[in-house]
């Protein structure tokens, strides 16, 4: 494996000391957890719907670190082809939570059976330079056949399934929205969340107060904060800030149903997942979403340059469908320039899809698109718009075209 690209501070380094099992903040919620709201998923058990599974061992995961062009696969595919991942949620593995999940975990009233063998696993025996490498764990990459630079993935999310009924909420010093104000005590805060199930859907839970009972209840929306492809470069980049190759986008929209397209950088695409989110607003202001593991199954399909082109311009990064609209996005350490680079990336799809001049698709995007604030905590702020498009249904429109399985598997 090549070894790391040059160091980026940090992003969970905090100023506490370590208290193994419990974290460092002294003031996250500690209730005990409910019952399980659903079978646990540990490694090679429950349903694994996809064509493939890949489970989250030491051999198939990163630990802060991105694929580049120089990693091995660990998985190859055929264009068309699924699948199923096990992800490991960060939180509870790192080293300011003590590097021991069933300790911090039961701290919380956990029990030993409903933490995950691979959380235990990778936290014991994956390297990871807290001062130099990203909190994420990174399950990948996976080869698709028939990718080459220019063309786009896509990727379509069919399942997420929640591994645990819990997972974790952190605000660490010098991070998110209010670095320096944010936390007030000396210590980071972890804040752990139980998740309940209440008239058939799951809810995240929290206090109002310290240690007292959890009686806020937001829904969930499974997503995974990070799905990308490998960058052509020889260094690993870091896990934290997002980029052109996708990472750590941290898009709430990129639910079950949904599609992300990237432009494949390496042969192969080298395809990657990681930081698993139940939920999270725009934004993630303290740092980070309520972190936790999921089971997801996700579709990837190559679609060749010129059909890429065809149906959306040129994208030079990542590009969101859902099921009501085309969601461009902009990326750049100041949330200001993102937001500019999301209106350029905005203008130049509505051009290329439905061949709108310029000023009369600024306009639109003026009166009738949403710019929502991705994440302001990952280095590199995100923004991304909501184009409707029910508003073109009347405009002709080119669908984007998977590569033939048997072609690309030749």
């Amino acid at each position: 494996m090549t070894a790391a690209a040059t160091a980026v501070p940090e992003p969970v380094d905090g100023t506490g000391t370590a208290v193994p099992g419990a974290g460092v903040d002294g003031l996250s919620h500690r209730a005990p957890a409910t019952p399980a709201a659903f079978p646990i998923l540990q490694p090679h058990t429950g349903p694994l719907p996809g064509d493939h599974y890949l489970p989250a061992t030491p051999a198939t995961v990163l630990w802060g670190r991105l694929p580049c062009a120089s990693d091995t696969a660990v998985l190859e595919i055929a264009s068309g082809e699924s699948v199923t991942f096990d992800t490991v949620s960060h939180e509870g593995v790192l080293d300011d939570q003590g590097k021991d999940p069933r300790a911090f975990f039961g701290a919380h009233g956990v029990p030993a059976d409903q933490v995950l063998d691979d959380a235990v696993e990778i936290a014991a025996s994956v390297s990871r330079d807290p001062f130099a490498d990203g909190p994420h764990v990174v399950v990948g990459p996976v080869r698709v056949a028939g990718a080459h630079p220019g063309d786009l993935l896509k990727i379509t999310v069919e399942t997420l399934a929640p591994r645990v009924p819990y997972g974790v909420i952190s605000n660490r010093h010098g991070k998110g929205a209010l670095p320096g104000e944010l936390p007030r005590t000396g210590h980071n805060v972890s804040v752990f969340a139980a998740v309940e199930e209440r008239a058939g859907a799951l809810f995240g839970t929290l206090p109002v107060t310290a240690d007292g009972p959890p009686v806020v209840a937001f829904p969930l929306a499974p997503f995974l904060g990070t799905m990308g492809v490998a960058v052509a470069a020889d260094e690993r980049p870091h896990s934290v800030p997002p980029g052109t190759h996708g990472g750590n986008i941290d898009i709430n929209l990129l639910v079950e149903g949904t599609t992300l397209f990237l432009p494949v950088q390496v042969e192969g695409a080298m395809a990657y997942v990681g930081d698993p989110h139940f939920a999270q607003g725009d934004g993630e202001v303290a740092l980070t979403a309520l972190e936790a593991s999921l089971r997801a199954t996700l579709r990837f399909e190559v679609i060749p340059a010129d059909a890429a082109h065809a149906a959306f311009g040129d994208v030079t990064g990542p590009l969101v469908r859902t099921a009501d609209f085309l969601v461009p996005t902009g990326m750049d350490p100041d949330l200001d320039a993102a937001m500019r680079a999301c209106v350029r990336s905005a203008l130049a799809l509505m051009n290329g899809r439905w061949g709108m001049e310029e000023h009369l698709a600024y306009a639109y995007l003026s009166a009738a698109t949403d710019f929502d604030i991705s994440q302001v905590v990952d280095i590199v702020s995100g923004v991304h718009a909501r184009i409707r498009e029910a508003d073109f249904a009347t405009v002709p429109a080119v669908e984007p075209t998977p590569l033939d399985r048997d072609r690309g598997a030749a």
